[in-house]
């Protein structure tokens, strides 16, 4: 099965030709050959017994710890080059995020990793019964380009703590990040268990076509689909962490300027190419009109009257995207921004004022600048045109009314419901992250990531004397099946 677009992020996110292979650590490779004698390196390692330690498991999280502390400046300079993160923003949402996982994650893993008791029924009594959570095997994690530190590690986190060998994709789009984290991963990590894995089409075919015990993408839906079909072939479990339009939605009870930097923040930082940026807003007429203003305001309080200059402002990640992106834009009445250079890919932060809800913005998850105004006539209307499309992986609402926050709560369906701000449930490690329908599927962070990465195992222990079974052993009596039929009913 051949992928063409691997690692994407955004429905219009689409795979650029592959980079050139470049010579790089052992544990990165490019190779056809290469790729599955890695993956049978994993499998000896997992076979030996030698990642399901507790005491190997938090090694692999320290190195990963220490790995972003001794290499910060350069994993902020590779950010910079694929991006034009802002070190102030890599550190928010990308470095210092995953040292605050991996650090959330060694404070709680050894009460996560203990057996959980349960209790038996009557029946076989004298018994005793726990869970036991065991690691799965081999395990590829495939990351997306947009956030290429936080989208590859939080889940080789989860895979480490639970005690499983990794294979690690980076997307070849963000090249630079790729990069450090082919000559890192083998200084750091346990070659044998944790492998990187650079490359483009090729070489995500090819990890595609191999066996893995568990499966975690992040990207579009499009690839999703791809790597579901390829896991089948194994019955491999996936996770899959998808895109999709996340509606943002305004009422008269809230204070406009502070919602306007709210949803600016949101929706622009990393250029707008965030899974989880509001991607468009619904309001009344009125409200546009004012909110409208405001953004035009707070714009400019955060990158200035020339975002183009401003070293808060990233930029798009490839002319792919910068194409399409500007594309989004034709016919549109634009309230402020709109410009754009395709000799740096830059697209101004953008708002859109009387976007129609069939626009072609509407059609697909913008993953970029661009905030549509989309105007409703009222709170049963803008609930309405949300469930009316695919459930996004989030939405965000800013009211003050319990009335219309319990409406929201609970007449629609989303990844994940977010009041008075955007973006910021990432991070709560104590909640899932995760979508739903054509979103996601599966959740992870915190405890949770450790989970998906686990197999829960039953054990049961019942000890041979007395034999309490007499009672249901062959052959069946009136008296042994009126046993059975009464303590049956009793069981719930």
């Amino acid at each position: 099965m051949s992928i063409d677009a691997p690692s994407q992020q955004g429905t219009g996110s689409e795979a650029t030709p592959p980079s050139a292979a470049r010579p790089t650590a052992v544990t990165s490779t490019s190779s056809i050959t290469s790729i599955i004698s890695t993956v049978e390196r994993l499998r000896g390692t997992f076979d030996r017994g030698v990642t399901k330690p507790t005491a190997w498991r938090i090694r692999q999280l320290k190195a990963l710890r220490a790995l972003l502390i001794d290499n910060t400046s350069d994993i902020e300079q590779a950010l910079l080059t694929d991006l034009k993160k802002n070190p102030a923003e890599a550190q928010l949402t990308e470095i210092g995020f995953v040292i605050a996982e991996i650090d959330h994650t060694l404070k709680h893993l050894r009460q996560w990793l203990r057996p959980k008791r349960v209790s038996t029924p009557l029946l076989i009594a004298p018994s005793s019964a726990h869970v036991v959570k065991e690691p799965l095997g081999v395990v590829l994690v495939i990351a997306p380009w947009n956030y290429p530190v936080q989208l590859l590690l939080v889940p080789i986190i989860g895979a480490l703590a639970a005690g499983n060998a990794v294979a690690a994709k980076p997307s070849e789009l963000a090249p630079a990040t790729s990069a450090v984290f082919a000559r890192l991963f083998a200084r750091y990590f346990d070659s044998n268990a944790v492998a990187l894995i650079e490359g483009g089409v090729d070489e995500t075919t090819q990890l595609l076509a191999e066996r893995f015990d568990h499966i975690f993408y992040t990207g579009n839906g499009r690839v999703g689909r791809i790597v579901m079909q390829a896991a089948v072939a194994n019955l491999t479990p996936v996770t899959l962490e998808l895109g999709g339009k996340s509606p943002v939605y305004v009422d008269d009870t809230v204070d406009l300027r502070v919602v306007a930097h709210r949803i600016a923040w949101g929706k622009f930082m990393n250029a707008g190419q965030t899974c989880v940026a509001p991607d468009y807003l619904l309001t009344t007429p009125a409200i546009a009109a004012k909110l409208g203003a405001l953004l035009v305001d707070t714009i400019a309080e955060f990158y200035g009257s020339d975002p183009a200059s401003s070293d808060s402002y990233g930029r798009i990640v490839n002319d792919r995207q910068f194409e399409r992106l500007v594309g989004l834009l034709e016919g549109e009445t634009v309230v402020t921004g709109g410009d754009s250079d395709a000799r740096t890919r830059y697209i101004a932060p953008t708002v859109l004022s009387g976007v129609s809800r069939d626009a072609p913005i509407m059609s697909e998850e913008i993953f970029g600048p661009i905030l549509p105004i989309v105007t409703v006539d009222s709170l049963s209307d803008a609930i309405d045109f949300i469930n009316a499309g695919d459930k996004p992986l989030a939405l965000y609402v800013f009211s003050e009314s319990k009335a219309t926050r319990r409406r929201f709560t609970t007449q629609t369906s989303s990844g994940a419901l977010a009041f008075g701000v955007p973006a910021a449930h990432l991070l709560v490690q104590t909640l899932p992250f995760g979508g739903v329908g054509q979103s996601g599927m599966g959740s992870y962070h915190g405890e949770r990531s450790l989970a998906v990465f686990s197999h829960e195992k039953a054990v049961l222990s019942k000890i041979l004397k007395p034999d309490t079974f007499n009672l249901v052993y062959p052959p069946f009596t009136q008296k042994k099946d009126a046993f059975i039929r009464g303590f049956l009913r009793k069981l719930t």
